[in-house]
């Protein structure tokens, strides 16, 4: 008997060939300051940095783990190979991220070097060395001893080289370039942007999933294509692998043998499983796999995976109501929007237990559904929501939204990475093409390429392709949903049903976005965006009349619906757990019940209670919210402060709760303190405090701000640095001058001392007072100056709008 996945999924280094260099010494990493990180930051080290596995679809025993610490540098683009690196950085941490031990930024202006030695003994003849990496985003080129063994382009998909030729015995240097531009080039890139804010995150640029070497023969299999079929009761295998060769398939169900198929590689094989257990959310059963590759009857490799017989579909219900079936029978979607993002690691989870939290947390407040939303995860996170039973929608990553020359055909070769990267998971149920318009282009022919590239799932062609702010819909889409397999609408805050079409299922692929204020677990200080702001004890009476609604949009043919989202991410509050995983802001037992007249796996008899005693360990891990007035708490913190209490700890949470329970003066009061008693030099905290305390000219922190100006721009962003400080000019100094009978060459004078955003913000002012008081004389003029200087840092419908005034009217 074989050994069990489980078992092969636990091997790790089983052949003594490579060991780290001397760059692995531990007492050199120190994770970088954080405002908060979650309880598993604190197991990371250089020793045990994600030493699991990496592919579990696919498993070999001889492989060895190049996580750990690297050096590091990051030159200007064009630079050759440094002399000399910076330092060292903990991979597959990102460079932006402080698990990395660097938390630096990354520039479209720059290059960042890898660079580490392998030690290399014992090859044998007829063997081949691979070189993987899961993720590097976005553009790298690979060396071995100076010789370039491959480039790769993507950074959400898995790539290795075949490096065999480069290796010598003894010391081998491993360099790796990394060019990542985020948006200021034409690959995907997310939600990640050199100017995070609001629903736009900082970005994850290099090495952020395991590098890794793996030992195989010359002949050997490449990859594997697994296609459940429940109607005929087999499973379609294809077989990546040389010509001349013979493949064996087995699968197996708790040890005992449950059908074979033997065949040619590159042909599609018909594996029978018999009278087979089906894959659920509910009974997430999966089949051992393992294949072999043979020549003359011996067999030459063998690899292990899994699969699970499930079928996703659209179909009508005994109504006649075209809904989403999962396995021949209507199934509700109640799903959730996780981004997959996190306080230390950004895009990579600090652990394999952490990546696995998500999928748990989830699951036990009573979701079936993850849509995991413009980002594409690890081999592993697709494997946990395998093993604990998670329908996932997975989104592609959108094109670059300005659609650069070049960006469609990166798109497309990028998504086509994608559908076979993610192919062989049974949870995959859903592929979403676009999202709110963001780089949409040619919805119909991309739609029909992702049903054609992938039968055996539904598309979600366009979700929020309609979308809903307040009941009043953004923009229209004249051909809406076109040969898409279901109509997917957004609406924030409240839900809503989605139009009906024929033979298309109705979904609300977003809502919610329920700001919560959480004291002691943000990420930006005095940052609670969403929607809508809500109390902490108002939050649940408000998501579960949310639910009540979708319950009747159910009645009405509502098939699934997507909740924003499960936790917070950055200077986004509107998470149902805080952003460190530490505090649910309803109580799991409470969203339970509130989800189990939607969910159809908690409406059987003991199901509530069997989700309850599965995470009873986890639930014990986080606390439940505190639901007291937030106007209380800030108030005996207000009488502490008239005690004389001055720490600056307590003067931040002052200031921030203040903000919350709208006392301005308060915050202002508090803010103030606190920003006087910062020392030097200021950390990131302190900067993005100051500014988030700071609203005019007025404020003590604007004396920081043009003092350290070079200090801000480095954390904040050079045309954040600018719009923050005019927006502070303009209150400050120029809000009080404007009326009637205003004198620009009085307001001039007053802010020309502020330098260039004073520049800017006047001469905007004059523009937009301007055009609103229709003198098209004084207009013209200056608003051609003002597009020409500052033109690019306006958004296309603002741009539109001055320039067909000036058309208009010169």
């Amino acid at each position: 008997m074989y050994k069990t996945l489980k078992e092969c999924l636990m091997l790790v280094a089983a052949l003594p060939v490579f060991w780290a260099g001397a760059a692995q010494a531990q007492q050199n990493y120190k994770m970088q300051p954080e405002a908060i990180q979650s309880r598993w930051a604190k197991l990371v080290s250089p020793a045990n940095a994600l030493k699991e596995y990496p592919r579990p679809q696919m498993v070999r025993a001889g492989w060895t783990n190049l996580n750990g610490l690297w050096d590091y540098a990051i030159t200007v683009k064009d630079a050759a190979k440094p002399a000399v690196f910076e330092g060292q950085i903990l991979v597959p941490y990102p460079i932006e991220s402080a698990l990395s031990g660097v938390k630096k930024a990354l520039l479209p202006t720059q290059n960042l070097w890898y660079k580490r030695n392998v030690q290399v003994s014992g090859l044998k003849p007829g063997e081949r060395t691979l070189l993987h990496f899961g993720a590097v985003d976005w553009q790298c080129w690979v060396y071995v001893n100076g010789r370039e063994v491959g480039q790769h382009t993507g950074g959400y998909s898995e790539f290795s080289f075949d490096i065999t030729d480069a290796l010598k015995a003894g010391s081998n240097e491993l360099l790796l370039k990394v060019f990542d531009p985020t948006g200021a080039g034409i690959g995907p890139h997310g939600k990640q942007v050199l100017d995070p804010q609001n629903i736009y995150y900082t970005p994850s640029s290099g090495i952020w999933q395991t590098v890794w070497l793996e030992v195989v023969p010359e002949a050997y299999v490449k990859g594997l294509k697994l296609t459940p079929d429940i109607d005929k009761g087999i499973l379609r295998l294809k077989v990546d692998a040389g010509e001349g060769f013979q493949v064996e398939a087995i699968a197996w169900a708790a040890g005992v043998s449950t059908g074979s198929v033997s065949g040619s590689p590159g042909s599609e094989l018909a594996l029978p499983v018999k009278n087979g257990k089906l894959w659920s959310p509910a009974s997430p059963f999966l089949y051992d796999l393992v294949v072999r590759l043979k020549k003359n009857g011996k067999v030459v490799d063998e690899v292990k995976s899994y699969f699970g017989m499930r079928k996703i579909s659209i179909g009508k219900d005994a109504a006649g109501v075209d809904r989403i079936f999962l396995n021949n029978k209507p199934y509700y979607n109640l799903g959730t929007l996780d981004q997959g993002f996190w306080p230390d690691g950004l895009y990579t989870a600090p652990t394999d237990e952490a990546l696995a939290f998500d999928i748990k947390a989830i699951k036990a407040m009573g979701f079936n559904t993850i849509r995991k939303h413009i980002k594409v995860e690890p081999a592993r996170w697709y494997y946990h929501a395998d093993k604990l039973g998670m329908l996932v929608w997975q989104d592609l990553v959108n094109p670059n939204q300005g659609l650069p020359e070049g960006s469609k055909a990166e798109f497309e070769r990028e998504s086509a990475a994608e559908l076979a990267q993610l192919h062989n998971y049974p949870s995959v149920v859903c592929w979403v093409l676009f999202n709110e318009k963001w780089g949409q282009y040619d919805q119909k022919r991309l739609s029909n390429w992702v049903k054609q590239t992938d039968p055996s799932r539904i598309l979600n062609g366009h979700s929020g392709e309609l979308l809903y702010v307040n009941e009043v819909l953004r923009s229209p889409s004249p051909d809406a949903y076109v040969d898409a397999d279901m109509t997917d609408v957004h609406a924030y805050p409240d839900p809503m049903n989605s139009v009906k079409q024929p033979g298309k299922a109705q979904v609300c692929g977003e809502f919610g976005g329920i700001g919560v204020f959480i004291p002691d677990h943000q990420w930006l200080t005095g940052s609670a965006w969403g929607y809508i702001q809500e109390k902490p004890a108002g939050l649940m009476a408000k998501y579960k009349i949310m639910n009540q609604h979708l319950q009747l949009f159910e009645k009405q043919g509502l098939s699934g619906s997507i909740y924003t989202q499960p936790f917070d991410v950055e200077g986004e509050q509107n998470g149902l757990m805080t952003y460190d995983r530490e505090v649910i802001k309803i109580p799991f037992a409470t969203l339970r019940l509130i989800h189990k007249a939607l969910n159809p796996d908690l409406q059987v008899e003991g199901a509530v209670q069997e989700l309850s005693r599965r995470f009873a360990s986890l639930e014990m891990t986080t606390k439940n919210a505190d639901l007291t007035e937030p106007g209380i708490l800030y108030s005996a913190m207000l009488d502490q402060y008239i005690a004389g209490k001055r720490d600056v700890p307590f003067l931040k949470k002052m200031a921030m709760m203040a903000t919350q329970a709208g006392d301005k003066p308060g915050a202002a009061l508090a803010g103030s303190a606190y920003i006087a008693g910062m020392k030097a030099p200021l950390s990131t905290e302190d900067i993005n405090s100051v500014v988030a305390f700071t609203k005019s000219t007025k404020d003590v922190g604007f004396a920081l701000m043009l003092s350290q100006a070079d200090a801000f721009k480095k954390v904040l962003g050079e045309r954040k640095y600018t719009v923050d400080m005019m927006n502070m000019i303009f209150k400050g100094e120029m809000e009080p001058m404007m009326n009637e009978k205003q004198s620009w060459e009085a307001i001039e004078a007053r802010v020309k001392p502020f330098g260039a955003p004073a520049e800017e913000i006047l001469l905007r002012a004059k523009v937009v007072a301007f055009y609103n008081q229709q003198d098209w004389k004084a207009y013209v003029p200056l608003a051609k100056v003002y597009l020409e200087k500052y033109g690019a840092n306006l958004s296309e419908q603002e741009k539109g709008m001055f320039q067909g005034a000036v058309d208009q009217h010169q």
